[in-house]
């Protein structure tokens, strides 16, 4: 277990490697453009997605199995080995994804679903959360305090505004693969998370190959943009 506090000075990735980041409920691509060109600094080859489980259009049956095929096809045009990042949420349909795609060499979970075969958000709630094919789930209640807690209050208002509905059919539907079984896995704890309690995040680390901590709320890659890349590219050259 690793906590990663920004003491590292500015590393250089070896060969522009690829990472595809993938975003959590009710966000888009959008929000990794912090993150983005600390990456790219860094020698990295950065590419996003947007998942259709998190739209403000009629998709509202779009489910966790579109998401997978989504980042399933986007892995597809990737030559060579790639790095995936997946945030909140974004962890269940990459664990679907990535246990198909030969060319997936490790995943990062931040703050992420590192869940099991047959496993759901709806399972894992224990009934807290609406099943079905459809229908959405608005907003988290106070969403600048659960998601964005420890950046300044413009720029949570900023991107709260940004935020769209979630598909119910996407916390319901349950994994058929765990890619974490046979990728290497990395997951990185946020220990102020007033979103995913720090607690189960470490519960569900243990499944990965190794640990870190940041010191930060739900959404690091706003809070913390250049110490999140720091930890990526250095575990990659670790």
């Amino acid at each position: 277990m690793f906590l990663f506090e920004g003491r590292f000075m500015t590393t250089a990735v070896h060969g522009n490697p690829t990472i595809l980041l993938v975003h959590g409920a009710w966000h888009g691509a959008w929000c990794w453009d912090k993150l983005v060109p600390a990456l790219n600094a860094r020698g990295w080859h950065t590419l996003t997605v947007d998942l259709p489980s998190a739209s403000t259009g009629s998709n509202e049956t779009a489910g966790m199995y579109d998401d997978a095929h989504v980042i399933r096809t986007r892995l597809g045009e990737i030559d060579g080995p790639v790095t995936i990042l997946a945030h909140s949420y974004g962890g269940v349909p990459v664990t679907e994804a990535a246990a198909s795609a030969p060319t997936v060499s490790r995943i990062l979970y931040l703050a992420g679903f590192q869940l099991d075969e047959g496993a759901s958000l709806v399972s894992e709630s224990g009934g807290q959360l609406p099943s079905g094919d459809t229908g959405t789930l608005p907003v988290p209640d106070n969403p600048a305090k659960a998601l964005f807690n420890d950046i300044p209050a413009e720029e949570a208002d900023q991107a709260v505004q940004r935020l769209v509905p979630q598909s119910i059919r996407s916390f319901s539907e349950p994994l058929t693969a765990a890619a974490w079984k046979t990728v290497s896995s990395r997951y990185i704890v946020c220990e102020h998370d007033e979103m995913l309690a720090p607690a189960y995040q470490e519960s569900m680390g243990k499944r990965a190959g190794r640990l870190y901590r940041l010191p930060s709320g739900h959404s690091p890659f706003f809070s913390m943009a250049t110490d999140l890349a720091e930890l990526i590219t250095v575990d990659a050259d670790s």
